[in-house]
C-alpha cells in the first residue's frame, strides 16, 4: 500500500573537498607521489611544473605552514561515505564569472619542496637486487637429482605444495588424487614418500618435513654423529613432548644423562632452524623500505621539524584550460550552441577538481605539520634523549584538543606515518599510549612500565625465571602498582612467554 508522509531528520554530510582531504591524510608519503600522478592522468586541467618554464608559470618559492589556516573537519558519517567520488553538479544554463577561474590565487601552483632540500643535497638511492625464490631454488636442485621426467613432475608438484617455511602440510593421499586429475599421472603414496625423501635431502636442510619434530631430525641427520647430536636425536624421538614443555627433570630421568650432557644436546637443538624455508623466502621477497613522513632534528637542544617532500611533483592548473574559459567568456555575448555549453561545463568541472586537489594537498601538509608538531612538543623529553621511559601518556584526544581538530583527523594522520629521529625511525602510533598512576600519584605511560618489565625479565636468573606474581612485586618496589593480570597482559603484548618457557639449564 502506497502512502505519503512528512519526515524530519538531521543528517551530517561531508563536502567533496573535505572527503578528498580525509582520503589524502591517510596516504603516506611513499604512496602520495603515485596518488598525485594518478590525479594528473585523470584530470587534464592539472599538470606538473617542469624546470625551465617561462616566468609567467613561476610559482611561489615558500609556503609558511604556520601561517596557513587550520582545517577543522567534521566527523565521518555513513551518508558522507557515499560522496567519496562525487563531482560538483552544474547547470549548463547558469551564468558564471570567468574571473573566478582567472584569479592569481587559483593559478598559483603548489610547490612541495618547501626549503627542505637544496640543490646541493646528495640524493642516495638504494639498489634493488634480483634473487631466486625458495621454490625455484628447490626445483633447480631437483633437476640435478632426478632424471626421470615423470618423477620430476611429481617432485615439482610436491615442491609446489610446500609453504613458505618449507613444510609439507598436504596429505600424500590427497596429492595422489590431484596428480591423476591435474597431470594425468597415476601414482601411489609409497612412491610419493620415496620422492619426498629425495626432497628432504635438498638445501636448506629440513625442507619437506611434515612436522617440527621431523624438520629438526632431518637437520640433525645432516650433522656429524657426536654424542650431543645422538642425545639430541633421542630427545626429539622419545622425549619431544617433555622438551617442548621444558620439563628437563623428566628428560634427565628418562635418558639417564647428566645435566651438562643434556645442556649440550639442547644447545645442538637450539642451533637448528625451525623454519628452513623462511631464510630463503625472506630474501626473495620484494624489499620494502620505510620512507619517513617527518624528520626531527636536535639542534643543540632545540627540536626542528621538517616534512618529507622529496620527489613530490609541483602542480598547477593547466593554462590552456583557463584560456579556453576566457575565450568562451568573450564569446558568451554571442549565442552558443549545446556543444559549446557542454564544453564549458566540462572545463569548469575539471578546473574546479584541480583547484580542490591542490587546495587539499596544501591543507594536508598544513594538517600533518600541525599535528606532528603537537606530538613533538608533547613528547619533547623523548625526542631530546631517546629514552623510552621518558615517553608521556598520550591519546588521540590529547592531540586533538591541542590542535583543535577532530579525533578522527588525528587518527588518519597517525595511521601509517613514520618519523625519523636521531634515535631511529618510529611509527607515529608508537608515541600513543594509555596512562596509569604510580605510587606517588603521577601519571606515567604504560609504555614506560612495559620497558621496565622487559628489563626485569632480561636481567632475571634464567634457571629460576620470575613468575608474573614476582614481576608484580618487583614493579611495586619501583613504584608501579599494577595487578598480576595486568603484568601478564603486558608480557603477552611484548611477546614474552611465561616463566616456565623462559627456563634455561
Amino acid at each position: 500500500m502506497l502512502n505519503q508522509k512528512l519526515q524530519q531528520k538531521l543528517l551530517q554530510k561531508l563536502s567533496p573537498q573535505q572527503i578528498l582531504l580525509m582520503k589524502l591524510l591517510q596516504v603516506p608519503t611513499l604512496a602520495l607521489e603515485q596518488r598525485i600522478k594518478q590525479e594528473i592522468e585523470e584530470n587534464p586541467a592539472l599538470e606538473e611544473i617542469n624546470d625551465g618554464m617561462d616566468e609567467e608559470y613561476e610559482t611561489r618559492e615558500d609556503i609558511d605552514l604556520d601561517e596557513q589556516e587550520n582545517f577543522s573537519t567534521q566527523e565521518d558519517s555513513d551518508e558522507g561515505e557515499e560522496l567519496y567520488d562525487a563531482e560538483p553538479e552544474y547547470n549548463q544554463d547558469e551564468e558564471f564569472d570567468v574571473e573566478d577561474y582567472m584569479s592569481e590565487d587559483d593559478l598559483d601552483s603548489y610547490r612541495y619542496q618547501v626549503n627542505n632540500y637544496s640543490a646541493d643535497d646528495e640524493e642516495k638511492e638504494i639498489p634493488f637486487t634480483a634473487s631466486t625464490t625458495f621454490h625455484e631454488s628447490l626445483i633447480q636442485q631437483l633437476g640435478l637429482r632426478i632424471t626421470d621426467p615423470r618423477k620430476l613432475k611429481i617432485a615439482t608438484h610436491i615442491v609446489g605444495n610446500l609453504d613458505d617455511s618449507g613444510y609439507l602440510t598436504r596429505d600424500l593421499s590427497a596429492m595422489v588424487d590431484e596428480l591423476i586429475f591435474l597431470q594425468n599421472i597415476e601414482t601411489h603414496v609409497k612412491e610419493l614418500e620415496e620422492i619426498l625423501s629425495i626432497i628432504q635431502e635438498l638445501d636448506p636442510p629440513g625442507v619437506g618435513a611434515r612436522s617440527l619434530r621431523e624438520c629438526l631430525l632431518i637437520q640433525l641427520r645432516h650433522k656429524p654423529e657426536t654424542d650431543s647430536v645422538k642425545l639430541a636425536m633421542y630427545i626429539l624421538e622419545r622425549c619431544f613432548d617433555e622438551f617442548s614443555k621444558k620439563h628437563y627433570h623428566k628428560i634427565l630421568k628418562k635418558a639417564h644423562v647428566t645435566e651438562q650432557q643434556l645442556k649440550e644436546a639442547i644447545d645442538e637443538i637450539l642451533k637448528l632452524n625451525p623454519k628452513p624455508g623462511g631464510s630463503l623466502s625472506e630474501t626473495s621477497k620484494e624489499n620494502q623500505y620505510i620512507v619517513p613522513d617527518f624528520f626531527i632534528y636536535n639542534n643543540e637542544g632545540e627540536l626542528e621539524l621538517v616534512l618529507n617532500s622529496r620527489n613530490m611533483p609541483e602542480l598547477r592548473i593547466n593554462r590552456e584550460y583557463t584560456e579556453m574559459l576566457e575565450s568562451f567568456s568573450e564569446a558568451r555575448a554571442r549565442k552558443t550552441n549545446q556543444a559549446q555549453r557542454d564544453a564549458i561545463t566540462f572545463i569548469k568541472q575539471k578546473v574546479d577538481s584541480a583547484r580542490w586537489f591542490i587546495d587539499a594537498l596544501r591543507q594536508r601538509q598544513n594538517t600533518l605539520y600541525v599535528v606532528m608538531k603537537a606530538i613533538m612538543e608533547h613528547q619533547r623529553d623523548f625526542f631530546l634523549t631517546g629514552d623510552e621511559t621518558q615517553l608521556k601518556p598520550m591519546i588521540l584526544k590529547d592531540i586533538a584538543e591541542k590542535v583543535g581538530l577532530d579525533i578522527s583527523t588525528i587518527s588518519r594522520v597517525a595511521n601509517s606515518k613514520y618519523v625519523q629521529t636521531p634515535y631511529g625511525t618510529y611509527l607515529l602510533k608508537y608515541f600513543f599510549s594509555e596512562s596509569l598512576q604510580n605510587s606517588e600519584g603521577e601519571e606515567v605511560s604504560t609504555r614506560e612500565v612495559k620497558k621496565i618489565l622487559e628489563e626485569l625479565i632480561e636481567n632475571e636468573d634464567k634457571k629460576n625465571p620470575l613468575t608474573d606474581e614476582e614481576l608484580m612485586d618487583k614493579l611495586k618496589e619501583k613504584g608501579y602498582i599494577i595487578a598480576r593480570r595486568t603484568v601478564a597482559k603486558y608480557r603477552e603484548q611484548l611477546g614474552i612467554p611465561v616463566a616456565r618457557m623462559r627456563k634455561e639449564l
